[in-house]
């Protein structure tokens, strides 16, 4: 085990991602349909702020849900959600817009619940103003990015980067509506963080395939799976190591800040960024990279290429390893000790690093 990670670490390609992509692939087909399944059946847990109505925060200790459900519904409260925010307060949230009605909510909760700590009321113009803003604002997000990475790479790498970043988006709705978390403004703003880290690490795998496919695919020697899979072997732990550094902050904000200090803003907030920093990290090492791989080997120079493979080698319907002659070739400092100039010349990365060429020995005297 822990040669495995010290050989993930240098890059040597002890896992074989596309012996996974099948894999990976049928489990995230399996969950993103039980997220749409989810959202039709169970639907959202929509925040005032997208709906529209009243929320009460009541201070009413050892009140179960059934009790208070059993006291407001004489107010003509029956439908509405309630829940236990921690062990004194209670959230009671209704779709009544009627001030005078909600006033009178408000004095019947505060002589028969309890004392009414926070009151909120938003209209429903406000609700579907704010809703059509975020949809918006991710559409523009959406093509956004596609132009951009169709700049900077090309446009097979701009939809599997879409395309993953749908998927992380659908799985984490998909969990906020199994356990009908509710949605505010603050999860927005957490989804709209989770696709800029997906990307961002989506991105990474992209350039360095990019990299290696420039000094290896001139070869004609490896798959684009093949050099697809060095070079995710190349980054997986930068994207482990990022992904916890990420995920400790999010996770000290969970416990601290949601479950001992009781701020249920907190909770909203992080519970959609850890959701999104695992599925994220998942997506850009499997998804990403296998829906590329999948366009790029149906290119007529990649089926070329892997039809000489199979004319040399026809045992060769696995992934096979990179030689180390040729993953030499990606790291120039590698290549410069190896075949570098004769001793006592200054190489070329001396020279660029600043450093003094050696000074020749004195001949000793006799």
């Amino acid at each position: 085990m822990i040669r495995s990670l010290r050989r993930l670490y240098a890059g040597e390609t002890p896992i074989d991602y596309p012996q996974w992509w099948r894999r990976t692939v049928l489990i995230s087909a399996v969950l993103v349909v039980a997220s749409i399944a989810s959202f039709f059946v169970r639907g959202l847990n929509l925040g005032i702020d997208f709906e529209g109505g009243t929320s009460y925060e009541v201070r009413s200790a050892g009140t179960s849900v059934a009790e208070a459900r059993e006291i407001v519904s004489s107010v003509g409260l029956e439908d509405a959600r309630i829940q236990i925010v921690d062990e004194e307060i209670l959230r009671i949230r209704s779709d009544i817009s009627d001030p005078d009605q909600t006033s009178e909510i408000r004095d019947f909760l505060n002589t028969e619940l309890g004392q009414v700590e926070t009151f909120e009321q938003v209209g429903p113009t406000w609700g579907s103003e704010v809703t059509s803003k975020a949809i918006r604002a991710l559409v523009i997000f959406f093509a956004v990015v596609a132009i951009y990475i169709t700049i900077r790479l090309e446009w097979k790498m701009a939809l599997g980067a879409l395309l993953a970043v749908s998927h992380d988006i659908l799985i984490s709705i998909g969990i906020y509506s199994m356990f009908q978390l509710e949605i505010t403004p603050a999860t927005i703003i957490a989804f709209l963080t989770i696709m800029g880290y997906s990307l961002y690490d989506t991105i990474v795998v992209y350039d360095k395939v990019r990299e290696i496919v420039g000094r290896l695919g001139a070869t004609d020697r490896y798959r684009y799976a093949e050099l697809m899979n060095l070079a995710l072997n190349r980054v997986t732990m930068r994207s482990i190591n990022t992904s916890i550094t990420s995920a400790i902050p999010v996770i000290s904000l969970l416990l601290i800040g949601s479950l001992l200090l009781g701020a249920a803003t907190l909770q909203e907030f992080a519970v959609a960024l850890l959701v999104g920093i695992i599925v994220g990290s998942y997506s850009s090492l499997f998804i990403a990279s296998s829906l590329v791989s999948i366009l790029k080997t149906r290119e007529p120079r990649w089926r070329e290429i892997e039809k000489k493979i199979l004319r040399k080698d026809s045992d060769a319907n696995s992934t096979r390893s990179i030689d180390p002659k040729d993953v030499v070739q990606l790291d120039p400092r590698s290549s410069d000790r190896t075949s570098g100039p004769a001793r006592g010349k200054p190489t070329q990365v001396q020279r660029s690093a600043g450093g003094a060429p050696p000074r020749p020995r004195k001949k000793r005297r006799r």
